[in-house]
């Protein structure tokens, strides 16, 4: 077996230049169940599980791997659990009740009823984007398409939506000093400590979101925050103040940064596979499925992170209760076993259950239906046009190895 005793995925160089996919493959094949050692001040190591099988199998038992310690690498203490704790971070039948508090609002059938003003609003962010010739394509059309959605789902002014994307950017992006004025594990994040992700920026969320529950508790509005402050829980206990802050920024963060991210990653993996912008464009019809594709591809998300609560056995690793445990989607939506040919993009693959959303269980993605409306729209369009986009310029990706991130993509009409 080749060693991999020196992969080490606690490591943000290696996440420089976007995915290591070359790195979870050597793991796959010989490592399913690899020890990465952590800095000392910043967490005790964990385990990453690589193989699909093996990552569906923690996400389906919350009994053995729990999300109530958190989801992240950061490792957290009682007070902050409590002070921080969200929907992700929750199991059991509580979870199940904050999730029901949301899901009508995300289910197919609801989403569906946003496609006229996605299809409006598509092709004003192309046409204006496209007007300039020469722009980031991050900034001008993936980071703005959908929190604009968002905007609308939390009837919240186009004025604020500039504040929305610098919020996400400084809370996602807390392991790249370019994001965030405040690192998660520098000395001046302790300030912070009982908000979420460590940083400041989670304050200025909490802040906005209370406004909005002011002017709108006690009436009939249908937005998101109308629908947290004024229902009920199905388990009849109440959302306290921590339950409606974690909760709205919850969806500030996740309403925004995976879609964006996921859009970016499709027209970079297009250009790089012309021969399928190429189908695309005559078989348009093609396109519903091919956002399964995208998806895989993109893999916005690295891993999300569990917590043994007994000892168990994986493979020939014993897994101590209380030890992380990372689930690696980047990594399963490419294992070999499952896909054929996994690195290369197709469009028309079939079948493609990837996990980009999870792969069932409890915390399967909520917003996913969400997700693939607005993906497909975008890439409807865009497709439509006659127009050729080329790089003009480096891309650069996101410091990170929870987020994988694109922070620009220059492009220009050819």
């Amino acid at each position: 077996m080749a060693s991999t005793s020196d992969i080490n995925l606690a490591n943000l160089d290696l996440f420089e230049n976007g995915a290591p996919w070359a790195t979870f493959a050597e793991l796959r094949a010989n490592d399913p169940v690899h020890w990465s050692e952590e800095d000392p001040n910043e967490g005790s190591g964990f385990h990453s599980f690589t193989r699909y099988h093996d990552i569906v199998k923690v996400l389906r038992d919350p009994a053995t791997f729990t999300s109530e310690r958190f989801t992240n690498l950061e490792e957290v203490d009682a007070e902050q659990e409590e002070a921080r704790r969200s929907l992700l971070e929750t199991d059991g039948a509580r979870h199940r009740a904050l999730r029901r508090l949301l899901q009508g609002e995300f289910t197919p059938t609801a989403v569906a009823r946003y496609e006229t003003f996605l299809r409006g609003l598509t092709a004003t962010t192309l046409d204006t984007a496209l007007a300039k010739k020469e722009f980031d394509f991050v900034d001008e059309v993936s980071a703005d398409f959908p929190i604009r959605v968002l905007a609308r789902m939390l009837d919240v002014p186009d004025t604020d939506i500039h504040k929305l994307i610098q919020w996400g950017n400084e809370m996602v992006g807390n392991t790249d000093p370019e994001h965030a004025a405040v690192l998660i594990h520098s000395e001046e994040s302790e300030k912070y400590r009982l908000v979420p992700f460590r940083s400041p920026a989670a304050l200025e969320v909490f802040a906005y979101g209370d406004e909005l529950a002011r002017q709108r508790r006690g009436k009939n509005g249908t937005d998101l925050v109308s629908v947290l402050v004024n229902s009920e829980p199905s388990d009849g206990i109440p959302l306290s103040e921590r339950d409606f802050h974690t909760n709205f920024l919850l969806l500030v963060v996740a309403g925004n940064e995976t879609t964006r991210h996921t859009i970016s990653h499709s027209m970079n993996w297009l250009m790089n596979n012309p021969d399928q912008m190429a189908l695309l464009k005559e078989k348009p019809e093609l396109i519903p499925w091919a956002v399964e594709e995208f998806l895989r591809c993109a893999s916005p998300v690295y891993h999300f992170r569990r917590t043994a609560t007994q000892d168990v056995q994986f493979h020939d690793t014993t897994i101590k209760a209380g030890d992380k445990v990372l689930t690696w989607f980047a990594s399963g939506n490419r294992d070999e076993t499952i896909f054929e040919d996994p690195n290369r993009m197709d469009v028309t693959r079939n079948p493609n259950e990837h996990m980009t959303f999870g792969r069932g269980g409890p915390h399967m993605c909520l917003g996913n239906a969400l997700a693939r409306i607005e993906i497909r729209i975008m890439f409807e369009d865009l497709l439509s046009r006659d127009i050729t986009l080329e790089r003009n310029g480096d891309i650069d990706y996101l410091r990170s190895n929870f987020v994988h991130g694109i922070k620009r993509f220059p492009v220009k009409l050819g």
